[in-house]
């Protein structure tokens, strides 16, 4: 098939270092799941995109109600990949200072002299935990945008870089309304994913409760480092996509937006504001990322698909009218994923 072709003629693009490292990153993906799977029982998707965040450069918001282990899960991740970490709970007397840091005055016990010096605060870290973003006032949750879009902080005359690599692992409590402030949307768009917790199954909640109440804490094994990440990230940023590719992409975040012309009907129905370029750039590095960890060269249609709903979910605001008729953004997407899905469209 010509599609099939496409695909393959664009995967020779990659050279043999980086083909052997995404072989190793897929038996190393397998290895992750078995040993995150020791403390956290199921959430094997919420897994699998968070790492997807993590190997993309980007940052992700796990969206779950309370006891579901979305804090555990973070801190198994920063084990498994042997990073620093820091939790930060926000709260609603927090300070933007609290997150990155201020200056101290000293004194110098020898020559008397004073002088300021920077402390660093809980946002210097491989991987930051928000927990419970949403209970914090904007001004406080403000003090994320400029580390999770440039990677530094700028504190009075001073710009400090952050450690490398840097990601940010934000929880929100979705049926949590008082005392709580909203994420505004020019936030919510750095995230590249927002991951939904759901309720574990049956056998799944039977195995937590057994784990739980057991003697013992299960031992994780650091299988990654700082710098094999960074490797990993500009492997997944050099996977080829074909521009059928990165047509559908664009087709995808542009038939989001209810005033474009491409828009389907249901959307200008059901939609009150759709995504911006920077879903279809998301789009692509999640896609990339999800072909990487599945031991594939490059990325499909498929690719894009099967990441769209995480990926768009908030960045699509449904109206009121959808609402009303329990319509979501989710519902929306997978419409439109039927829709503007190639009829080509194959996994090579």
């Amino acid at each position: 098939m010509q599609f099939a072709a496409r695909a393959c003629r664009s995967a020779r693009i990659m050279s043999n270092d980086d083909k052997a490292a995404v072989e190793k990153l897929h038996a190393t993906y397998r290895q992750m799941k078995e040993e995150v799977g020791r403390v956290i029982v199921g959430q094997e998707a919420v897994v699998e995109q968070a790492l997807m965040a993590i190997f993309c450069r980007g940052h992700a918001l796990l969206v779950g109600v309370p006891g579901l282990a979305k804090t555990l899960l973070v801190a198994t991740l920063s084990r498994a990949l042997h990073l620093g970490f820091k939790r930060i709970q926000f709260t609603p007397d927090l300070m933007p200072a609290d997150i990155t840091g201020t200056d101290v005055l000293e004194v110098d016990p020898e020559t008397g002299r004073r002088g300021f010096r920077f402390v660093h605060g809980p946002i210097f870290s491989n991987l930051v935990l928000a927990d419970e973003i949403n209970r914090t006032p904007p001004k406080t949750q403000a003090a994320l945008l400029e580390a999770m879009q440039e990677h530094h902080v700028t504190v009075g005359e001073h710009t400090l870089d952050l450690p490398k690599p840097f990601f940010v692992l934000a929880t929100q409590n979705p049926i949590e309304q008082e005392g709580t402030y909203p994420l505004p949307e020019a936030q919510l768009d750095r995230f590249l994913f927002n991951i939904v917790v759901d309720y574990p199954s049956e056998e799944e909640e039977r195995e937590i409760i057994r784990r739980v109440t057991s003697p013992g804490d299960a031992q994780i094994t650091p299988l990654m480092n700082a710098e094999e990440i960074i490797h990993l990230q500009q492997i997944v940023r050099r996977v080829p996509v074909g521009d059928h590719v990165i047509d559908f992409a664009a087709k995808l975040a542009r038939a989001t937006r209810p005033k474009d012309i491409s828009a389907p009907d249901f959307v200008k129905e059901m939609v009150g504001w759709g995504a911006g370029p920077r879903a279809g750039i998301s789009l692509i590095s999640a896609a990339k990322a999800h072909a990487v960890l599945r031991g594939r060269f490059h990325a499909t249609t498929s690719d894009v698909a099967a990441i769209a709903v995480p990926v768009l979910r908030h960045r699509v605001l449904t109206t009121f009218n959808a609402e009303a008729a329990g319509v979501s953004s989710d519902d929306v997407i997978k419409r439109l994923i039927k829709v503007l899905a190639p009829k080509e469209e194959l996994v090579v």
